[in-house]
Parts: structure tokens; sequence; C-alpha cells
């Protein structure tokens, strides 16, 4: 049964399985971030959220990369820089210009709409250009423990569903459960369009509906 469970998790949501769901969605998202930004390997760029091993294995590199994390990462070569710091108020990089921002699934994990209009005013101010992704609220399964409508249940519910439900990225318990749970916010269009008023909101689609909203400014 556990290997079973195994199998099914990497097929629907194991980025790094060639041909999962994940994976597939990502290089969907890469395609159209391409589309957009065809000058990507001449750009200095800033990742907020992000790690220098996304990039290194990207088939287009920038010409200088930023990556900012709260998780500490190694980035030995000349064209990253890895920095351990809050996204929302990334004190090491004031008064610093890119050309372009990108932030992928960061937005619904920064602790509520304060800190994500924090994040929107740093991503606005940094670059004249971003790219923001985050999964949609009202998709009807819920992309971190693939759980159909997890999202719209009160808090206990959603932590005594993910102690037990196999599909997530990782089983956890107790406190551990309602921590996951609350540090997890899926955001409406309506409020990425509030955050980001000048920017096209890009709909990243799954059998028809709209799976993860992406503001995008070109």
């Amino acid at each position: 049964m556990t290997t079973l469970r195994h199998k099914v998790r990497r097929v629907l949501n194991d980025p790094t399985a060639p041909g999962s769901l994940s994976s597939r969605a990502r290089a969907k998202r890469w395609s159209e971030l391409m589309s957009r930004f065809p000058d990507l390997a001449a750009l200095r760029v800033l990742d907020l959220g992000g790690l220098p091993s996304f990039w290194r294995a990207a088939q287009t590199r920038p010409a200088e990369l930023t990556t900012v994390n709260l998780v500490e990462a190694e980035a030995p070569e000349p064209w990253i820089r890895h920095l351990v710091d809050d996204a929302c108020a990334p004190g090491q990089i004031e008064g610093e210009r890119f050309d372009l921002v990108v932030s992928n699934s960061l937005l619904e994990h920064v602790g509520g709409y304060a800190p994500r209009r924090d994040l929107a005013e740093v991503i606005r101010g940094a670059a004249p250009r971003h790219w923001v992704q985050t999964p949609y609220r009202y998709f009807p399964i819920e992309p971190h423990w693939m759980f159909p409508g997890l999202q719209f249940l009160p808090t206990a519910a959603r932590a005594a569903a993910i102690r037990h439900w196999p599909l997530g990225y990782s089983r956890l318990s107790g406190d551990d459960a309602t921590d996951a749970v609350l540090a997890t916010e899926l955001v409406s269009i309506t409020e990425l369009r509030l955050l980001f008023p000048d920017s096209d909101i890009w709909h990243e689609r799954a059998a028809g509906l709209t799976k993860s909203i992406v503001a995008v400014r070109t």
C-alpha cells in the first residue's frame, strides 16, 4: 500500500518526476514565461521565494540571478547570488534594481493579506517587469495536498484531513498539520488584481478550469 501511495503521489504532484501532472504544469508555465520574456537570457532577474536549483536546471538562464528564500542554498556559479532573507522585506537588496522579478508559489505562503501587500510592493518596486504565479483559490483540488475542496474547510478539519490524506507532499501530525494549513492561504483573482493593478492576469488551466493565476507585467 505504501508503494502504491508513493507511485500515485509521483504521478500527480512530484515536480521532479518526468510526465507527472506537476512537472507538465511547470513546463507549461515555463513556456508561457518565455513567450512573455523572450530576452530572459539577457536580464538581471530577482527570484523571490525561489532557489538556485530551479534556474540551474532551466533551459534558459538569466544573465544575472538573485534568489531570496528563508532556506539556505548553495550558489557556486558566478551568475547566481542566493540570499537568506524575508522576501516581503528583503533588506539585503534594498535600493537595488532588476530587469525582472519572478515569484512562483510564494504569495499564498507569506501569512495573510498584509504580508502579501508588502510582497507586492517589493515586487513592483524592484523591477519594471514581473511574473508572479500562485495557485488559484477556487480550483476544486487544493494543490499542495491534492485534496478536493480542502481550502474551504475549517482549520481543524483541514488539519485532520492532511494527517491521514496520502497524496500530499508529506504526512504531518499534531500541531505540525495545523501549522501547515494555517501557513497556506490560496489567493483569488480579485485579490491578485488588487495587488497588481497594472498587470495582465494569465490563467493556467487544467481540464478547462483555472488552476493557477499569474500576474504578468511585460
